[in-house]
């Protein structure tokens, strides 16, 4: 056996065997995982998450990941919990503890501190008689599944567990909550996901941006609102202002000669493609790679049919998308 079939083996074997520790994680979840959903939807201050070494890792990825997603948390060392950082932990808090033996020394503090003031503990760990779960009001006991590194002693398998059950914790919250993609999109404002979440209406042009004209104006008026306004096109708008056709670069070729003794309604495509301000940028990208056009005039489907913004593909791909 090669080298690199040799890593490929060992690989598989570790992947096999975390996927079948979360299949036996999902089998395991009962009454107590919904006890804490429970809790953890009733607090009315933050989650702190805690746990030391790799747990504590795993906690800091729960933490961002509950509050990315509605509900506020923060993550708090152990060791530095007992050296003042206690005070960040209040009454009005829920604490989830992570520690796979439930022995861990530096969590004691913090069990301690949740006891003397009433503060609701839920308890990861995979011993069911650990000091940890004993002391908890809600005990979430990872089943019992060898480490992925052979040996039995680097936490592979258990930290996969544990982050998986966080992220079940997690969606269970914002499924309960009614989390949209709108309200994720407001705590990643930046970045190819924040583009991804943005609506037409963050993007588009409106109000005196707009190229528009009526069916009558001359196309000598039409062609300098085209040059003036920067888009390459022009709305046109009947006499209740409702959007109803659109001249592009084509329709001037079309209409080259004679052009300027023409309106707007005779040299205009019927019809135009529009999208609603409500709508996803991505569909507005999809929509224009797919008619082959470089912008978009947005109308609310639910309103009077007048033109209230434009979306080009430089603004989309600006953000990041395309």
């Amino acid at each position: 056996m090669t080298n690199s079939d040799a890593f490929l083996v060992t690989a598989r074997r570790v992947i096999s065997t975390e996927a079948e520790a979360l299949s036996l994680l999902a089998d395991a979840l009962d009454v107590e995982f919904a006890r804490a959903v429970e809790l953890l939807l009733s607090v009315k201050g933050r989650v702190i998450i805690s746990g030391m070494g790799k747990s504590g890792h795993i906690g800091r990825k729960i933490a961002a990941t509950f509050a990315s997603t509605g509900t506020p948390a923060q993550f708090v060392h152990p060791a530095e919990a007992s050296h003042g950082d206690l005070g960040m932990i209040s009454s009005n808090d829920v604490v989830i503890m992570l520690s796979n033996s439930g022995e861990t020394t530096e969590l004691a503090d913090i069990i301690a501190y949740t006891r003397r003031f009433a503060i609701p503990l839920i308890g990861v760990a995979s011993r069911a008689e650990s000091t940890l779960l004993k002391a908890s009001d809600v005990a979430l006991l990872l089943p019992q599944a060898p480490e992925a590194c052979g040996t039995g002693i680097v936490p592979t398998t258990s930290t996969t567990m544990t982050l998986a059950l966080g992220d079940a914790l997690a969606v269970a919250l914002m499924e309960n909550r009614k989390f949209t993609p709108e309200d994720f999109r407001e705590f990643h404002p930046g970045g190819k996901l924040g583009a991804q979440l943005s609506r037409v209406r963050d993007l588009m042009h409106d109000g005196a941006a707009l190229p528009l004209v009526s069916l009558d104006t001359p196309m000598t008026e039409a062609l300098l609102a085209i040059s003036q306004k920067g888009f390459g096109v022009v709305g046109v708008m009947d006499a209740t202002q409702r959007l109803v056709g659109i001249i592009t670069d084509g329709d001037l070729r079309r209409h080259m000669v004679g052009l300027l003794e023409h309106r707007a309604e005779e040299v205009m495509t019927k019809a135009p493609l529009t999208i609603g301000p409500d709508a996803f940028a991505q569909e507005a990208v999809a929509s224009m790679n797919s008619r082959k056009v470089t912008c978009l005039f947005v109308v609310d489907p639910a309103g009077d049919g007048q033109a209230s913004g434009l979306i080009h593909i430089h603004d989309c791909l600006r953000v990041g998308l395309g």
